[in-house]
This record gives structure tokens, sequence and C-alpha cells, in this order.
């Protein structure tokens, strides 16, 4: 994790150094910042790992520039699952987690244990269209890959409470339960804890 972390920290600097930052290098050569528009356009795809991402924004979320989805996609690459969404700030710099609910990404859905299974593989490994956010949005996956598994497990928390209320109801195409479950984040705490416990 402390590598992860470390990555992270490099597209940090190498970015830095021109005037850069994650969101501004994923929407570099946007006209017009469209909300639920994907950026890039055609998404960012592994086909070697079947990892993919985007970038959108939508309903003008407190303190939210807009967020990364992260997926892997099956063998044949026709199914896709949702991994987790990263939130960022207006200065490019991440600020949360969080799990969607199926219908907001529209993927397969899997049991936590497979998902969390599943995390590890992820990982986009080409320069296209940017090599520091591809660097810097694998890292991410690795360096909170707890924090991700505890979500994951507070999802199904909140579907069972959930459940317990509304029984019979798909919940997963329920447009009242968007968010599973979410969390704030800091890299530099984060990696200061690791370090910690490393010492």
């Amino acid at each position: 994790m402390l590598a992860a972390g470390e990555e992270v920290l490099e597209c940090y600097r190498v970015l830095r150094k021109a005037g850069l930052n994650v969101v501004g290098e994923v929407l570099r050569g946007t006209r017009k910042f469209r909300e639920y528009d994907h950026y890039p356009k055609g998404d960012v795809y592994d086909r070697e790992t079947r990892s993919q991402y985007y970038y959108h924004a939508h309903r003008g979320i407190t303190g939210e520039h807009g967020h990364f989805h992260t997926f892997l996609r099956s063998d044949d690459g026709e199914g896709v699952v949702h991994l987790v969404a990263i939130s960022m700030d207006a200065y490019g710099y991440p600020t949360g987690l969080f799990v969607p609910n199926r219908w907001v990404a529209a993927g397969e859905w899997y049991s936590v244990e497979d998902v969390i299974e599943m995390l590890p593989r992820f990982r986009v490994d080409h320069a296209g269209p940017s090599w520091p956010v591809n660097r810097w949005i694998s890292a991410m996956l690795a360096l909170f890959a707890p924090h991700i598994e505890q979500m994951l497990l507070a999802r199904e928390q909140t579907l069972s409470a959930w459940r317990a209320m509304r029984p019979g109801e798909d919940l997963l195409e329920s447009r009242e339960l968007e968010i599973l479950a979410q969390a704030p984040i800091s890299v530099d705490q984060t990696i200061s804890e690791i370090r910690r416990l490393l010492s």
C-alpha cells in the first residue's frame, strides 16, 4: 500500500510540474464541460487487464467537481462490474469514495466477496489518453483497498436495512437509493498512517 501511495504522490508531482492536475488532465481539450458526459469520450479501457474508467459530474454535489467511476469488464468484454467511484474537488484532488446502486452505473451486480477479489486486478497499464492519470487511478484503488472493502460491506448493510423496510422491492433499481456507501478520504493522512504502522 505504501508503494501505491508513493505512486499517487509521484503522479501529482509530475502533473504539478506542468501546472496540471488529475481532473484537468482528463478534461484536456474539452471545450465545454457538460454534466453526465463521459470524459474522456469513449472512456479509458485497458484490453489486457479489462480495467475501465471515466470522469463525469452531475447534480452539483457539495464540494465535488465530479467523480471517476471505475470498472472491470468480463473476459469477453461484454459484462461490466462497478468497483468504486472517486469524488474530486475543483482543484483536481480526491475528497471521497462512494459505492453507487446498480442502476447508477448500469453494470452487473456481484457479491461483496467477488468484488473484493476483483479489486487488485484493476490497473490501467497504457499511456492513453494520460499516463499520469492512468497510473494515479490504478494506485488509488490499491492505496484505498481496505477503505473500499469496508464500503462494500457497508453497501450490504444499507441494502439489508432497506430490505427490512421494503420487502419484495427491487432496491437495486430504486431511484430513491442512489449511494449505498460513502466515506471521505485523504491521501496524505492515509500515507502518513501507513508509514506510522510500518515504522
